[in-house]
């Protein structure tokens, strides 16, 4: 590959402050570096073929995902997009079970509070939410979009004040909380975020490059920006994601790709540090193709899991309840099982549009033909658990 050359770094000096709470040494005025990329628009990218060939498979295992069939496409489209979600905290160290986050947000449809990384987590699932229904149906992709994904997903983080705000002032990464000299990697500095940001919008909006290798370089170039106070990582996978949905690829399920990098950390920042060196970008753009195509994988086989046990809570039902109507409330709600291993009056109500008798009687049919598995004994805030569907879930989100 040639022609583009990632960027330069800028000597910047950290001013002393004498006031702050830190021993002495991180008082004192500093030198750093901060990385300053090239622009996206305009690169001249020349790729092996090799590379290209491996752009070319992902691309068409992510097709083959979209191409799987089935009767309910939104309840496993939803599944497929919350383990993307959940994943995609696990990567910034938010571990929640299968099974809590499920409990967490049954809690929250009945009108109680989670616990604080359950309600992170469940914000996250908001904000990708939000990236594909809303950001990647936009005419035009603007820092508005982004800042909105970014606002959604830090609503219920202990850092919430920098919900949606384009930083205005230096971060870094690793090294001490002080200052960022003998940090890890510097980002651009503030004033240059907003023309940066510009381009990466400008870049999402053309259609000039093949899609998969469009994502792979919006999001590492969205990491190298960073211009956020904190959530960058995790909006950053969510633009992955409206870049596939705008360009068609991913019409009905999102590859939860995120599963893949989350279960291995440190390749996944040393592909984004490949990234800023200057024969780096290919290795990166191979290593994100690699792990898009093996989520693709995962999610063509889960989804096959998921209708065989459909098909034996079916025959629990058709046993347990011989000539049920086609159209009973029971089918409905079966079919959004898969999006809501753990379900709620509330949610089954919301979920099929039947009358509230409808939806307690069926829910009580489910129970007793071994279908649900009730998590609590009193009458009020119930909830019941599918039998059979957290172990595929934990299953997948463990790749």
């Amino acid at each position: 590959m040639g022609g583009l050359i990632p960027g330069t770094y800028l000597t910047q000096t950290w001013q002393s402050n004498p006031t702050i709470y830190a021993p002495g040494r991180y008082k004192r005025a500093c030198r750093y570096d901060a990385f300053l990329p090239e622009l996206l628009t305009g690169m001249d990218l020349r790729l092996s073929g090799t590379t290209v060939g491996v752009i070319a498979e992902a691309e068409q295992a992510v097709r083959r995902l979209n191409e799987t069939g089935g009767g309910a496409l939104a309840p496993l489209s939803r599944l497929l997009l919350r383990t993307e979600s959940i994943a995609s905290s696990k990567v910034e160290g938010l571990q929640v079970g299968a099974g809590e986050l499920a409990r967490a947000e049954a809690k929250v449809s009945a009108g109680r509070s989670a616990g604080p990384e359950a309600s992170a987590i469940l914000a996250n699932i908001d904000a990708m939410t939000v990236a594909i229904d809303k950001a990647a149906k936009a005419s035009r992709v603007t820092t508005r979009e982004i800042a909105m994904i970014h606002g959604r997903l830090m609503k219920a983080d202990r850092l919430r004040h920098v919900a949606g705000k384009i930083r205005t002032e230096q971060n870094w990464i690793g090294g001490n909380d002080h200052n960022p000299c003998g940090a890890d990697f510097v980002p651009p500095p503030p004033d240059r975020v907003a023309r940066l940001l510009d381009d990466l919008c400008d870049a999402i909006n053309d259609d000039l490059l093949p899609p998969l290798l469009q994502a792979a370089l919006i999001h590492a170039q969205f990491e190298t920006i960073h211009p956020f106070g904190d959530g960058n990582g995790r909006t950053g996978r969510a633009l992955i994601h409206v870049v596939l949905k705008r360009r068609g690829v991913t019409p009905h399920y999102v590859p939860p790709v995120s599963v893949i990098l989350a279960a291995a950390p440190k390749r996944y920042i040393a592909g984004l540090t490949r990234f800023r060196d200057d024969d780096g970008i290919e290795e990166w753009v191979e290593q994100f193709a690699g792990a898009v195509a093996r989520s693709a994988g995962l999610a063509v086989g889960y989804l096959a899991d998921v209708g065989r046990l459909q098909q034996r809570w079916i025959t629990r039902i058709a046993k347990a309840v011989p000539g049920l109507r086609v159209d009973a409330t029971e089918w409905r709600i079966l079919n959004v099982l898969p999006a809501h291993p753990v379900i709620t009056g509330p949610i089954a109500l919301a979920e099929t549009g039947r009358s509230s008798p409808a939806v307690y009687r069926a829910l009580e049919t489910l129970e007793s033909a071994g279908v649900l598995t009730p998590l609590s004994e009193g009458k009020r805030n119930r909830s019941w658990e599918a039998v059979g569907m957290m172990a595929l879930i934990e299953g997948l989100e463990t790749g």
